[in-house]
């Protein structure tokens, strides 16, 4: 393998150690070779504390080798005084001469500026090493930079004979359908762990009073979103506890009630732009949607989505609820004991 890939790999391995603690950042892995061997290592551990070129270049235990190192990362060093120091002017401080980059920042306050500044301190820079694959690493970023939207998530349990749901009255409301097993339901809390917010509709909240938290799995809880037109949800639900972050998009009124936030949107108008927007602005870089059919389909009918996660189960229903139609490009699949997970991209 090419001296540069290698060292770019171990960048990559590094930084996927912050999924989930990070956002609204990248994940970001960097290291420091001299010679031929690494003498420190580095990723941003957690949003508001240090960027990992500044972890990286603490690791170094003789500081005087990095004027003769060079330093490795996935994403250009920031330039911008945000909640820490830009990383660039503490790389040309040091001395450090070489700088190898995956991918250029897509942040406006970045973008360029952090290389241009090394370029002007004479430091040699290189730019575009794996730069697919460290985009790759943080999709949901530059969604959300180059396509002013958060990184979206379809997923759902289907049978063997394509159902999501039984048919059901107000009877058997209050616990969802089962279709997969645990193991599925740990890795979909692993899931939610890692992503920034989770969405359902109204007919989802009400048939199967979800927590949308995260039981199963150790990490944070996403932001609960839910879409309830008329506010006819009744307030025992679980979603409305106030154990969580919570939004409800509604018609009727504009609040806040503890960490209840109530966002009035245009239901006359196509409500998911609407939703995409307010989560962009409030620093959301992704989304996993798991509403049920309705509001599946409106999210693929509209084509604004990025990948689709299948869990598969091995029962049959044989009537119901049909799963939601697409066309997308299988990316991924897993064995989950009886289950089987099937993860698609969205071919644009």
């Amino acid at each position: 393998m090419d001296r540069n890939k290698k060292y770019m790999n171990r960048c990559l391995q590094l930084a996927r150690l912050g999924a989930g603690s990070v956002s609204p950042n990248p994940m970001v892995g960097s290291v420091i070779v001299h010679g031929e061997k690494i003498i420190g290592e580095g990723f941003h551990q957690k949003y508001g504390e240090a960027h990992a070129e500044v972890n990286t270049i603490n690791a170094v235990a003789n500081q005087e080798l990095l004027k003769e190192s060079t330093l490795f990362v996935t994403l250009e060093p920031c330039a911008h005084h945000g909640l820490t120091p830009p990383c660039s002017d503490l790389i040309v401080e040091k001395q450090i001469p070489h700088v190898v980059i995956g991918s250029v920042d897509p942040f406006s306050e970045v973008a360029g500026k952090g290389i241009e500044k090394l370029l002007r301190a004479g430091i040699k820079v290189e730019v575009g090493m794996l730069e697919n694959e460290c985009r790759e690493l943080n999709r949901r970023f530059f969604t959300f930079h180059e396509k002013n939207r958060p990184y979206i998530i379809l997923k759902w349990a289907q049978t063997q004979d394509g159902f999501i749901d039984i048919e059901r009255t107000a009877e058997n409301y209050g616990e969802p359908t089962w279709i997969t097993g645990d193991l599925a339901l740990r890795l979909v809390h692993k899931i939610r762990s890692e992503e920034d917010a989770i969405l359902v509709g109204t007919n989802t909240a009400e048939k199967d009073d979800p927590t949308l938290t995260v039981r199963h799995w150790a990490g944070r809880n996403p932001l609960r979103v839910i879409t309830d037109n008329k506010l006819r949800l009744p307030q025992s639900l679980h979603l409305f506890d106030h154990s969580e972050k919570t939004i409800v998009f509604n018609s009727v009124k504009n609040s806040t009630e503890k960490n209840m936030e109530y966002i009035k949107i245009d239901y006359s108008e196509d409500i998911i732009p609407q939703l995409l927007d307010h989560l962009h602005k409030k620093n959301i870089l992704s989304v996993v949607v798991e509403g049920g059919r309705q509001l599946l389909e409106t999210f693929i009918s509209s084509g604004l989505w990025d990948e689709a996660h299948i869990f598969t189960g091995k029962k049959f229903f044989h009537e119901g609820v049909n799963a939601p139609a697409f066309h997308g490009t299988l990316i991924a699949t897993e064995t989950l004991d009886s289950d089987d997970l099937f993860v698609f991209r969205n071919n644009y």
